[in-house]
Formats: structure tokens, sequence, C-alpha cells
């Protein structure tokens, strides 16, 4: 491990010039993001709302003596004619008004991404929405909003994106003729279980989509929002098409408004750990990012506290700081721990090999050197004495079946009555099968309000090209765990 230089602070902001924290954000300002060419500093020039200068003076307006005794209090008798004195005004200025959350509506191209990093336990992941309201502070999604034109600092947690037209791009690109299954994570970049999935509800639609092509699916989320959706979870759990990470970074109820002021609270989140694990939903809890001198003595607690309400797995990774979270992170430990910043800057640059992030593979999750050795031995016994982690959970992936048309909507039964008359017995067992293990109600609408199929394809569908793409395909099964 290279020999971290403490001769310099390892902050280049002042904990006294630091903004402040504003209630319900995480980030306490809009940092200039990295294809920003100007700068836009506010500056307060001196000038009050009334249009007078700070150092403007009047005259006391000369009065006849007459008038001396009907204003005694403000102009005394004996107050030298146009003496000069400063008005006293009443400041009209007021704070500026907390950033509200504004959701813009866009049509998205398409859905998936894929990614090739031999540290991430998926290779394609969907997001239906672009920002997140939780405003969590150590946020590594954060960068994506400059692809937009907007800060990664408020701008992400106010200034959010949704793609209205998620489950029709999703659908379309599940019908391709060359898609090969593999589980898909919903959730990587931003939480799509943020508040606003409430009223979109685009999340539950991809998960009736998941469900109807019998297509395995990850969700990672610190809201407990997504208990909503048991139901459809429990489905494809039945099936082995589904397993929920639930993020927990700490227990204390302050800490989580500080560090995440929009996220579920983290006793929701166990009692939503619970919730689903009682109803046959397979569950793991992540404690992530672990924050040095924040929460890193809370990694244990964590884990117990997740393990008696029903967790399987766990897993935990080290605070990421890339490109404008570096700053973010900082005006954030200024406003809020003054006096614990440098150390916890300087415990980061030791995980880091002497800088900040570390963008490597293999490093960048948990760090290097003796600080992440310890992390990774009170990760591996907690783990042990919990009984986490005992076994590899693999998703299926030869359920799937291609989803129907835009235009096709045949009954569930009537698919099978249709594929009957016209195929052989074995095609028609096969078929009855199937629609045995299709667990979605009959007429149903997704939630977001595309129309879900009411039905299987038909048989000659199904049982032809279906299935010998599939079979073609050879597709296997994925683990969870690297």
């Amino acid at each position: 491990m290279a020999r971290t230089d403490h001769s310099f602070p390892a902050g280049s902001g002042s904990p006294a010039a630091a903004p402040a924290a504003l209630r319900g954000r995480g980030a306490v300002t809009n940092v200039r993001h990295r294809f920003q060419r100007d700068d836009r500093v506010q500056v307060d020039d001196g000038w009050s709302t009334s249009g007078l200068p700070a150092d403007y003076v009047d005259s006391v307006p000369e009065f006849p003596a007459e008038f001396s005794s009907e204003f005694p209090s403000e102009f005394p008798a004996d107050t030298p004619s146009r003496e000069r004195v400063i008005p006293i005004l009443p400041d009209s200025r007021v704070a500026p008004a907390a950033p509200k959350t504004t959701v813009t509506a866009e049509e998205a191209r398409k859905m998936l991404s894929r990614n090739d990093s031999p540290d991430i336990p998926f290779d394609v992941a969907v997001n239906p929405y672009r920002g997140c309201e939780h405003g969590c502070v150590y946020c590594y999604a954060r960068p994506t909003h400059s692809y937009l034109g907007l800060s990664p600092g408020l701008d992400f947690e106010t200034r959010l994106v949704a793609k209205a037209n998620a489950v029709q791009a999703l659908r379309a690109e599940l019908s391709r003729p060359g898609y090969k299954p593999s589980p898909i994570n919903i959730g990587s970049a931003t939480d799509a279980y943020q508040p606003i999935e409430r009223d979109w509800r685009l999340t539950r639609g991809m998960l009736e989509l998941m469900l109807e092509t019998r297509h395995p699916v990850t969700i990672v989320t610190k809201n407990a929002l997504v208990a909503r959706d048991v139901d459809l979870l429990a489905a494809l759990a039945e099936q082995k098409l589904v397993v929920v990470y639930m993020s927990i970074t700490t227990l204390d109820a302050g800490m989580a408004r500080t560090l995440e002021p929009r996220a579920a609270a983290p006793w929701r989140r166990l009692e939503t750990v619970r919730t689903l694990t009682e109803a046959g939903v397979p569950v793991g809890v992540l404690v992530a990012p672990v924050i040095p001198f924040i929460n890193d003595d809370s990694m244990e607690h964590i884990l117990q506290e997740s393990k008696a309400a029903g967790a399987h797995y766990a897993s935990y990774t080290v605070l990421r700081l890339p490109w404008e979270v570096k700053t973010l992170f900082e005006d954030w430990l200024n406003a809020h721990f003054p006096d614990r910043a440098q150390r916890v800057l300087h415990r980061i640059e030791d995980l880091r090999n002497g800088r900040r992030n570390d963008p490597n593979f293999g490093s960048r999750m948990r760090g290097t050197g003796i600080w992440a050795d310890l992390l990774r031995q009170r990760f591996a016994v907690a783990t042990r004495k919990l009984g986490l982690n005992r076994h590899r959970l693999a998703l299926d992936c030869e359920r799937f079946q291609p989803p129907l048309g835009s235009n096709a909507t045949p009954s569930l039964f009537a698919a099978a009555e249709a594929g009957a008359s016209v195929a052989s017995s074995s095609a028609a067992s096969s078929s009855a099968a199937s629609s045995s293990d299709f667990l979605s109600p009959v007429g149903a609408q997704a939630s977001s309000g595309v129309p879900f199929s009411d039905g299987l394809p038909a048989v000659s569908g199904a049982v032809g090209r279906g299935a010998r793409q599939l079979r073609a395909m050879a597709a296997g099964q994925l683990s969870l765990f690297d």
C-alpha cells in the first residue's frame, strides 16, 4: 500500500465556509458538473429589496417648531436641523424557497443497459427513472445527471425524469428474435422504488411484464415501497425468478435522515425484509456503503437485525466517490460533521491507496490496505456466526417465454384450447403445464397503464419458434454471488 501524505489537509474546503444543510435533502448545493463550461456564483451585492443601497443615509426632515410637540418621540425638539441618520427599514429579504421535486416524462428508445464489469454480479439492468429523490449524498449514480446538463447535486434529487414508456420499450426488447434471457437488475443506478414510484408505477409494470414472460429479475432498493408489490414478487419467487436486496446503511434513524433523507427509515426496511420473507421471497441485505467514522461501527448490528428479520444473504461495499461526488461528499461532511471531516477523508484515502476514489475493478468496491482487510474480516466473521450466505441462489432462466405482441391479447384458457385443437397431444400437454405455472390474473392491466397480456402465446408460437429459440440459446442459470 502506498504511503498517504497527510502533511496537507485532505479537504480543500473550510468547515466554517461550508454551505448550510437543507432539510429533507442530501446535497447541500448544486455543484458544477464536469461538462459545464461556465461557473455561476451567487453574491450578495448589498442592495436590499427596498431598492436602497446598504450605505444609504437620509436626512431628518425640517419641521416647524409647532410640530415638535406632536412628534416628541420621533423628532425631539433638540434634534439639530438636517441631521443625517441611517433609516431603519424592515428587511423584506427572505431565504430562498426549498427546492421542490419536479418530474419530467421522456420516451426511452431502449431500456436494457449492459455491462461487462467483473465485480458486478449482473450484466443487464433497467432503470425506469433518472435521478433519485432519496437524496443519498454518497450515491455513485449522481454523475449521470451531468449527461443531461444538470448538476449531480440538488438537481439529481429534485429534477427527476420518468421514462413513461418503460414497460413498452422493455417489452419490445424482450420480443426480439435473438434475445437471450439473463437476470435483469432493477435499480442499479437509481432506486426504482423512490417516492415518485407511488404515482408513476413503472416498476410495478415491469414486474408484471417479468411475471408474464417468466423472466428472472433482481431488485436493489432502500425503500419499503417494494412491499407494495409483494403479490408479484411472491408469484415470481415460486418459480425461482426473483431475489430482493435491501440496502441498509445504519440503524440510527437520525443518521439515516442525514445520509438518506427521503429513503425509508431503518426500522421500516427491516419490517419490509420480514414481510417479503414471510411471503416466500428470498431477501438479502446490503451494508452499503461503509463510511469510515460515520457508519462503519454498525456493520455487525445491521447483519444481526437483518438475519433476525429473515434475510438469507448479505454483502457490503466501501464508499465510492467518483467525479462530482467527491465535492458533494466533502461539503456534506463539513455541513454535518465538521469535527471529523478530515479524519473521514484521510481514512478514505487509506482505503483507496492514497486517493479519494479508486475506479479499478477488483478494488473499487471494497478497497485495499489494512483497513479494507479489517472490514473484510469483520464481515466474514459476522456472516459466518449468523449463518448468512450459506448457499448460493440461482435464478431460473429456462422458463422465459417471449412476450406477446402489442396487438395480441388472447385469453389464457382460450390459448390453451386453440393450441390443443391444432397441435399434437404432447404439445397440448406442454402448453397446459405452462398455463398452470402462469400466476398472473387473467384480464389484468399493468399499473403503469400498459395493457397486460391476459394469456400465453398460442401453442404453435410457444412450442414452435419460441421453444426452438430457447433450445438454440441453451440458456442457463446465473449465480448472484461472486
